[in-house]
């Protein structure tokens, strides 16, 4: 049995998905069971409609239980996600990994075990998963995870926010004033925002776009975590270095308007694609919406090969 620990909005267990399921599909019927234990990182991800709507939109067909209290995860003394855990039966535990990579040895250790259990494999092939490899060399260098809610700002070294009024107090509505500079691993605001525990929320209607969110990064890819507060979509202005996107720079979820915009059409809580370089490099990426349900939870940036 392997356990999978992930959550839908976490970008690094997404790509770890084609690899579980075509694990799943060659040793399904072969002795091996995979599931999925799905333990939310923010409070919308413990609705049981948003995992269902994930577990399809990502085609998963292994079984996946919501862990929603932690105590699966705390059963297992889990810290990371994504994790794999691969249980034998009257062995325990054999073999672990957290993170993402190690593909073949993962395989490779579900296939010893398989063998050892008496199960033929000497004429099933490995899998060969068609997906983008971490680039280890460039990664390091590459922009860190960054939250928007005050739980993981005030709680981090020198937060994530690089105005010191967001730090004034929690749950409270300010307007901020971008001077436009730009320290590593923050994010800076213009107009009027909320600072929820979870997010940074645009805390007014507008007009022109004026209100945005704005940062440096170093990656190939960007994403953000996105909820609409109400349960009307709403669009979000994308610009890289203060101009549309263009199309070979665009992520999966990135739609062009007929006046060149690049948007974002935010109708369900989840993870974005934004960005989608062919190099890495440092840019400057903005999101400004006129919509008052903008609510930003989460920055993510990826480093990747493309695939052979």
């Amino acid at each position: 049995m392997l356990i999978d620990f992930w959550t839908y909005t976490c970008v690094n267990c997404v790509r770890t998905l084609p690899y579980l399921r075509a694990w799943h599909e060659r040793y399904g019927d072969l002795g091996l069971t995979i599931i999925g234990v799905h333990t939310p990182e923010f409070e919308f991800e413990e609705q049981r409609a948003n995992v269902v709507a994930a577990v399809e939109r990502f085609g998963l067909e292994y079984p996946v239980a919501q862990d929603n209290e932690y105590e699966t995860w705390d059963a297992f003394d889990n810290r990371f996600w994504p994790a794999k855990y691969l249980l034998v039966p009257g062995r325990g535990l054999v073999y672990s990994h957290f993170g993402e990579g190690e593909y073949e040895e993962t395989e490779l250790a579900i296939r010893a075990q398989l063998e050892q259990l008496g199960y033929a494999l000497e004429a099933v092939p490995f899998v060969e998963v068609d997906a983008p490899r971490l680039d280890l060399d460039r990664a390091s260098m590459q922009t860190a995870e960054l939250y928007g809610g005050y739980r993981r700002n005030y709680a981090s070294r020198g937060g994530y926010a690089g105005q010191q009024e967001y730090y004034l107090g929690p749950d409270e509505s300010r307007t901020y004033v971008d001077s436009g500079e730009r320290a590593p691993n923050k994010w800076y605001l213009q107009g009027e925002w909320f600072n929820d525990p979870e997010a940074i929320v645009h805390n007014r209607t507008t007009a022109n776009l004026e209100d945005y969110i704005a940062l440096r990064f170093r990656a190939m890819s960007a994403n953000v975590v996105l909820r609409p507060e109400g349960k009307q979509p709403f669009e979000v202005v994308v610009e890289l270095d203060g101009r549309p996107l263009q199309r070979t720079e665009a992520g999966a979820d990135v739609t062009f308007r007929g006046d060149g915009r690049s948007v974002l059409v935010v109708n369900e809580a989840r993870l974005y694609e934004v960005v989608s370089l062919p190099d890495f490099a440092e840019h400057e990426l903005t999101l400004r919406s006129n919509s008052r349900d903008f609510a930003v939870f989460a920055f993510t940036f990826g480093t990747y090969e493309p695939p052979s």
